[in-house]
């Protein structure tokens, strides 16, 4: 199975970059930023990576990002992520870059286009993956309901641009706040795909939904309490990108025993498997694969059906997707 997984083309439509940072780079950061708060020793980061909560995650996620503090800083986390992507056979990756975290660090907007862009077509030669970015609004850090984030998406928009999200604490920022940065990167053509229910209820599902008009949403893992909303995610064939290392880690859910994932999946509900923060989790897609296999029971077929899912609700181009398609079917075939 573990061969099988390595083989099996994929795509991620829910990493942060920030998050996806290794240890080994953080590291790198932290020396060079010795006064940022973020421990300068491995063994120090490891523990600095255990989190207590939800609240206590986002305060390391915020230390970290502090970090970044230049274009070069940028283009080498992108140029990390794309080749661990690459280490997971995944062939397309939709990264969420929160760039007002970025512009707030003192990196001017110019500099960060150019070190996005720049990269990303590094990533295309150097690792065969094929990179697009959702910029998304930091909660309530930006303190203007998204709209800095919505601005900086829709005038920049470096090449690869493709979404708009929302993530950070949900219980302080209700997704319905955020109502007039989506309409602003829907107007602009922009895929709105908000967090929500990830520690909020089903009624945040729903806000994201026909508030900001939501084409897929991150987490989304309590709609299983509302059947009425699993009905509509299935009947409109609305992804939720479900993370379960990152789930349990952050306490969003208990334990992996008690997590809904398989629920979804009995409801129709299209479920595409994603890492989040695979830097502070200690994962990768991978491992996320395996994970369903021994901890929920997925076959060869279910998990092939997971990554075909995750390519139907990715914003690639059409001929991509028929590509990724084509070689999931070669390899679930054994051909």
């Amino acid at each position: 199975m573990r061969s099988f997984i390595a083989e099996l083309p994929k795509v991620e439509l829910h990493v942060h970059l920030v998050g996806s940072a290794s240890p080994a780079t953080v590291l790198a950061l932290a020396r060079r930023h010795p006064d940022g708060g973020v421990p300068t020793d491995e063994a120090e980061l490891l523990e600095f990576y255990e989190f207590t909560g939800f609240d206590h995650f986002i305060d390391v996620y915020a230390k970290v990002s502090d970090l970044v503090t230049t274009g070069d800083d940028v283009a080498a986390l992108v140029l990390g992520l794309a080749e661990d992507l690459a280490r997971n056979a995944v062939r397309y990756a939709e990264v969420t870059v929160t760039a007002t975290s970025h512009l707030r660090a003192g990196i001017a907007p110019d500099e960060l286009d150019e070190a996005l862009e720049r990269s990303r077509a590094r990533a295309r030669v150097e690792h065969g993956v094929e990179l697009a970015w959702v910029f998304d609004v930091p909660g309530v850090w930006d303190r203007d309901a998204g709209m800095t984030s919505a601005i900086y998406a829709t005038r920049h928009r470096p090449a690869g641009t493709v979404g708009f999200g929302l993530g950070g604490l949900e219980s302080d920022a209700p997704r319905a706040a955020f109502r007039r940065a989506f309409a602003l990167a829907r107007e602009a053509g922009l895929h709105c795909v908000p967090h929500a229910g990830e520690t909020t209820g089903p009624e945040e599902i729903w806000a994201a939904l026909t508030e900001l008009g939501a084409e897929r949403v991150g987490h989304g893992t309590s709609a299983v309490r509302d059947p009425a909303l699993l009905r509509h995610l299935a009947e409109r064939g609305i992804a939720l990108e479900v993370c379960p290392t990152s789930n349990v880690r952050t306490g969003a859910v208990r334990s992996l025993a008690e997590h809904p994932l398989p629920r979804l999946l009995e409801a129709g509900v299209p479920v595409t498997l994603a890492t989040d923060d695979p830097g502070m989790f200690h994962t990768d897609l991978n491992r996320e694969y395996l994970l369903c296999h021994e901890r929920f029971g997925l076959g060869r077929a279910e998990l092939a059906d997971l990554a075909r899912a995750g390519v139907r609700a990715s914003f690639a181009p059409d001929e991509l997707k028929a590509k990724i398609l084509a070689e999931i079917d070669a390899v679930a075939e054994g051909t």
